[in-house]
């Protein structure tokens, strides 16, 4: 009788420990929902991390720390509100301790974090994928440093006499591919130095002196510029692995709230709940 108890007690521990993905699935949805929103608005104020628009090179240090701290701030929110969704909507099954319920609230909200990320992360992809494609196909001699140092490239083939039918891509792209070496260890090689000034003079009509000082100054551009796309790289980076460190954290610790607001008791003051007085015993 006595073993008959203990199995059915284990079999309702089990139970009550068992992963519930409905909760998850939609505290999930939520956090991606809101963050997709949030992003998006802090994107049209003007809050973004990164850009490869040449305006963003002109952007202050404290633009850059502050869209940092919009992203995280940004993800403390949405994945608050998912690990809050994934904890509160659960059920608890058979007996189950007050501190293995905590546990297991934790968990569903870090479940709907990391689920979160991997729908955020799969949307970032299909647009990514969805907006590089037509360029791809449109201009197949375009490289990578098109997008970064277009402004360098058009003041570096800028001419009044060229005629207007003139295709000059292939040589855009080959003259933003030796741009792209100019912030290397060694910089640009004197023979791409020269083949470049050729290659402006033949384009632009202009003298090998004057092409020779064009060249020059926009390698030095170029180089400023690829400098501070770094930075902004490197800011994007810490800041992305930032906001999801403390998305993670407010997931778990939201999904607790969310579990002890399930079983009765009041919010924490940090989520809107009232603060509670202490009645004194006369």
């Amino acid at each position: 009788m006595d073993n008959e108890r203990g199995l059915a007690v284990s079999a309702a521990n089990r139970t009550g420990l068992r992963l519930q993905w409905s909760p998850v699935i939609a505290g999930a949805l939520a956090a991606a929902a809101l963050s997709v929103i949030l992003i998006g608005f802090g994107a049209a104020v003007g809050l973004g991390v990164s850009s490869s628009s040449p305006s963003w090179r002109d952007a202050s240090a404290a633009l850059a720390l502050l869209s940092g701290l919009y992203l995280i701030l940004q993800a403390l929110v949405s994945f608050g509100v998912g690990g809050y969704i994934a904890g509160r909507a659960q059920r608890v099954i058979g007996a189950t301790p007050s501190d293995e319920i905590d546990s297991r609230d934790g968990l569903h909200g870090l479940t709907a974090w990391a689920l979160a990320v991997i729908l955020g992360a799969t949307i970032v992809a299909l647009v990514g994928l969805s907006t590089a494609r037509p360029v791809v196909q449109n201009r197949p001699s375009a490289t990578a440093a098109e997008p970064l140092l277009s402004a360098e490239l058009d003041r570096l083939y800028r001419s009044q006499r060229r005629p207007a039918n003139i295709d000059i891509g292939y040589e855009r792209a080959e003259a933003g591919r030796i741009l792209l070496t100019s912030s290397g260890r060694s910089g640009v090689s004197a023979d791409d130095r020269s083949y470049l000034i050729q290659q402006v003079a033949a384009a632009t009509g202009l003298p090998a002196a004057e092409a020779e000082k064009r060249v020059d100054s926009v390698m030095g551009d170029a180089r400023t510029a690829i400098q501070r796309s770094r930075r902004s790289a490197v800011i994007l980076a810490f800041s992305v692995a930032a906001a999801l460190l403390f998305g993670a954290v407010a997931a778990w610790a939201s999904a607790g709230a969310g579990g002890r607001h399930r079983d009765g008791a009041a919010l924490p003051e940090w989520m809107g709940g009232r603060p509670t007085t202490a009645v004194p015993i006369v």
